[in-house]
């Protein structure tokens, strides 16, 4: 089996996307057309220093991890039977499994990056070193309430979101429980958390007027580490902005199924390191 899969927010790079943006250049001007700016500028020199905002990062990976997503195709025509998406990521994993076309996801992508952008106050750090039940433990012995686990990534590689000054405030608690490392994120909102939950809302209005059309490919879920139906579709959009990115879950599902080859389409490898992770430490 082979499994497409599809990073988000942290995997930009500044000239990611320069072999692709002139081979497909209708799809770069939709792009433009939708976004109101010049989508190839900002990957290859980003001279405003954009490209690291949030309601900038979205639509750019989105426009790379597809037009590679199409360039893999023309190479190798086969679809691979699973397609999965972390957290952004997700809508790359919809497009390919056909549930809407380019501009479709773009737009929601536009829109999603733009609410969550919105958000301020917030902040996430990565916790390197500490199981998930040991995470819960620290959170709830210190009466960390306003924090909440964000990203499963890998078993020692876990996301916290909350309030900006209550994610710096809280190192000290995880650090002397083990933490290899406790690195606050250049982030701007406690996404995948509940104070993402105005953007939530708004999102789950916005996304009303799109159609959904069945998966043709089977794609997993964020939300629930499990295969999407179409009806799953918009709850399940809408949830994963407040709701964990359940990787690890994910790729232990998919473990279950048989062997896999897992095959990273975008800028980078963040997540074939991550699977990596996982399969060592099962």
């Amino acid at each position: 089996m082979t499994t497409y899969m599809f990073p988000g927010q942290g995997s930009q790079v500044i000239g990611m996307g320069r072999e692709l943006f002139d081979e497909y250049s209708s799809y770069v001007e939709q792009a433009n057309s939708i976004l109101g700016y010049d989508i190839a500028a900002l990957c290859l020199t980003d001279e405003n220093q954009l490209l690291n905002q949030t309601q900038y990062t979205q639509p750019a990976l989105f426009v790379v991890n597809a037009l590679s997503y199409f360039k893999k195709l023309q190479e190798q025509p086969e679809k691979p039977d699973y397609v999965m998406g972390h957290s952004l990521g997700e809508y790359n994993a919809l497009l390919a499994a056909e549930v809407f076309d380019f501009s479709t996801g773009l737009k929601l992508v536009h829109k999603r990056g733009e609410l969550m952008s919105a958000a301020l106050g917030g902040g996430m750090a990565a916790i390197i070193g500490l199981k998930a039940e040991l995470i819960d433990a620290v959170l709830q012995n210190h009466q960390l309430n306003t924090l909440s686990i964000a990203n499963y990534n890998c078993y020692t590689q876990i996301v916290i979101s909350g309030p900006a000054e209550d994610i710096l405030s809280a190192q000290h608690y995880f650090v002397t429980a083990g933490a290899m490392a406790y690195i606050p994120l250049k982030v701007s909102g406690a996404f995948h958390s509940p104070y993402m939950g105005k953007a939530q809302e708004v999102f789950s209005e916005f996304i009303k007027q799109f159609t959904f059309l069945p998966p043709r490919i089977t794609v997993i879920s964020n939300v629930n580490a499990k295969p999407m139906m179409v009806s799953d579709i918009p709850s399940s959009i809408e949830k994963q902005i407040t709701h964990p990115v359940n990787w690890s879950q994910s790729i232990e599902y998919l473990l279950d199924q048989g062997e896999t080859d897992f095959i990273e389409i975008g800028p980078r490898k963040v997540l074939t390191n991550l699977v990596q992770n996982i399969k060592t430490g099962m």
